[in-house]
């Protein structure tokens, strides 16, 4: 599990783009506790689609 902070670097964008990918339902994440966090798996499987779809074209 990631922090919002540690995905959006993972991902190299800002902390507000991740937050606007986690709201937009995008990038899915949970809450443990307080804290948002996003599942590494999910966001591979985020970028692994970004990836597909740039094949595509």
């Amino acid at each position: 599990m990631l922090t919002v902070e540690e995905a959006a670097d993972w991902l190299a964008v800002s902390r507000t783009t991740m937050f606007a990918l986690i709201k937009d339902e995008v990038v899915p994440s949970v809450l443990v506790g307080r804290y948002r966090r996003v599942p590494a798996d999910e966001l591979a499987a985020y970028v692994e689609g970004l990836i597909a779809r740039a094949e595509e074209c």
